[in-house]
């Protein structure tokens, strides 16, 4: 794989990760939904990978791909925590954390039954990941 592709593959993920954070900030900001307890966790994951992805990928850094996979990986099995608890009752009824404030089962979004706002963040982390896979694997190669 050359390096112009993985140049457009870090940064589809670096693009991902901004539309994630403006997309969370939106929600939280100009609609006023008050995020929960999980809803912070992913927020503390994805934004600082907006600013790591930002700069590795201006330093052609293509190492810190590694990084990203750990933290989108982490944000997904979060993200499909939240979503569980969002739709499957027994896991809602059951919860683990979200004692605090806005509970985790809450819906801001439903958009076509299923669209929710930690589905949102599934998706992102999920593609994160495997944009992030990918490049770390033609980087480990390549060394």
């Amino acid at each position: 794989m050359e390096n112009k592709k993985i140049d457009h593959l870090f940064f589809f993920s670096w693009l991902v990760s901004i539309i994630a954070t403006f997309g969370s900030l939106y929600f939280s900001e100009i609609r006023n939904f008050v995020p929960c307890e999980l809803c912070w966790y992913q927020r503390i994951l994805m934004y600082p990978m907006a600013v790591l992805l930002c700069i590795a990928y201006i330093k052609k850094d293509w190492k810190m791909s590694f990084y990203a996979m750990i933290l989108s990986g982490i944000g997904a099995c979060i993200s499909l925590y939240h979503y569980s608890i969002q739709k499957i009752a027994s896991f809602g009824e059951n919860a683990i954390g979200c004692s605090v404030g806005v509970p985790c089962t809450a819906e801001y979004i439903n958009w076509f039954g299923f669209v929710t706002i930690p589905f949102l963040a599934l998706i992102a982390f999920i593609l994160i990941f495997i944009v992030s896979f990918i490049v770390w694997r033609q980087v480990k190669e390549e060394n």
